[in-house]
């Protein structure tokens, strides 16, 4: 086991609880859809440019293939 999985299954109910209450405080409750909504585009555009990676790897390997 690492050390993240001993770490979080050492976390029970009522600490996600309180860890959740203390992000609502420091950054307020109108902060945090903005900050997910950044998340989420961010994570959105880190996988186009994987896609993008793995297309131009495959077209790569194509045209290595037919010579």
């Amino acid at each position: 086991m690492n050390a993240l999985t001993i770490f979080l299954g050492a976390l029970g109910p009522g600490s996600y609880v309180l860890i959740g209450l203390a992000i609502l405080l420091l950054f307020g409750g109108k902060k945090i859809p903005e900050l997910m909504k950044g998340l989420g585009s961010g994570i959105k555009e880190f996988k186009n440019a994987a896609k993008e990676e793995e297309n131009k790897d495959s077209k790569k390997d194509d045209t290595t293939t037919k010579e």
